[in-house]
């Protein structure tokens, strides 16, 4: 998207995001810079937390709303424009994400990853941070189901694996957290750094 001049329309109690959908999707390409400029923040918080870098949050948001302006006809108001967007946002992280992995199948062998250590102390960034360091499924699970509040049906849906999964990769990614968090508790078989030992094992 391009910078938003001074004279793009703000949405406020008359021009909400209703106001700015429909007239979006009649081809005002002012309507639709004003609903990125409302929603955008919301969709880099979501990119940022399953991508983990800023920069690639950033690329995502740009390339979610390029493609919805593209889809925008097919937006058929059945969820939020938000669900909608988050939506398109998974699948450009996940896509990168696949294509990143690739790569590092081709470089690991001559550049394998080191094992990071996890800074163990009470705050809410350690935390962001102790998710962030999730495997990859878990911390998608964990994010869509904690954070946004998606039901394992629909998460099944965006991931495309069953209820079962989701229930499964939630848990698990509660266990990690727990156990590697400050007063937190470990099983008799956990690691002294359990996430850095999940982030190994690999995509499930």
């Amino acid at each position: 998207m391009s910078q938003s001049p001074s004279n793009v329309p703000q949405p406020d109690a008359r021009c909400d995001e209703h106001t700015l959908l429909a007239a979006a999707r009649r081809g005002d390409t002012r309507a639709f810079e004003g609903l990125y400029r409302a929603l955008a923040p919301g969709v880099y918080g979501f990119c940022l937390r399953l991508a983990r870098d800023s920069t690639e949050a950033q690329d995502c948001v740009q390339e979610t709303f390029v493609r919805a302006w593209q889809r925008l006809g097919d937006f058929r108001g059945e969820s939020r424009i938000g669900t909608w967007l988050h939506r398109i946002a998974l699948n450009e992280v996940l896509g990168r994400r696949r294509h990143r992995a690739v790569e590092h199948r081709h470089l690991a062998t001559v550049d394998p990853s080191t094992r990071r250590s996890f800074n163990d102390s009470a705050t809410m960034q350690d935390l962001e941070e102790a998710i962030a360091r999730l495997p990859e499924r878990a911390r998608d699970v964990f994010v869509l189901y904690a954070i946004y509040g998606y039901t394992h049906e629909e998460i099944g849906s965006m991931l495309g694996v069953n209820e079962g999964t989701s229930k499964s990769q939630l848990h698990r990614a509660r266990k990690l957290l727990i156990a590697s968090l400050p007063g937190g508790y470990a099983d008799d078989s956990a690691e002294q750094d359990p996430l850095a030992d999940a982030a190994n094992e690999g995509n499930e």
